[in-house]
């Protein structure tokens, strides 16, 4: 009740998108980039749903452009699990990849509207949409195995972007 006399326009903005996002015009069929949350305790009745705008392939930048990008959209993600997975895998990997791997990896870490449902598929705790099941969904899975007992507490420093190729 206070937050309605504090923040009028604020409890409009709220009663608005209650009425306005949570339709059954917007169910999660019709609607494939939504953030809705995850608590696994929620009863969800309180849910609005906020539309993502759809992901779109961007084929009117150069490779170095995109490598640069996937390499800083790889190191800021909204979890920190994520961060050191994906920094280290574009570490490792960025830089041998084919156009078409590129746009493959593009499109896997900017898609998916929550960083947890990437974590999940590249751990292999939930499996994959069959649209994300490729060649980088494997090399990923693959790097997240850990098969050589790397630590891999932070994300690797930026100076290895700076040093010759051998």
């Amino acid at each position: 009740m206070a937050v309605v006399a504090v923040f009028p326009a604020l409890a409009r903005m709220l009663a608005l998108s209650r009425r306005h996002l949570v339709s059954p015009s917007l169910s999660m069929t019709s609607c494939r980039r939504c953030y809705r949350g995850d608590s696994p305790r929620d009863s969800q009745k309180d849910m609005i749903e906020i539309p993502l705008p759809p992901w779109q392939e961007r084929t009117d930048e150069s490779i170095e452009t995109k490598r640069a990008r996937l390499l800083y959209e790889s190191r800021k993600r909204g979890m920190l699990e994520n961060c050191i997975l994906l920094s280290l895998f574009a570490k490792e990997h960025l830089q041998h990849m084919t156009e078409k791997q590129l746009n493959l990896y593009d499109r896997l870490i900017n898609e998916p509207s929550n960083d947890w449902d990437i974590y999940y598929w590249a751990t292999e705790a939930k499996p994959a949409p069959e649209i994300f099941e490729n060649e980088v969904m494997a090399l990923l899975r693959d790097f997240a195995k850990n098969k050589n007992k790397e630590q891999r507490l932070r994300a690797p420093d930026l100076e290895y972007l700076f040093e010759k190729p051998h």
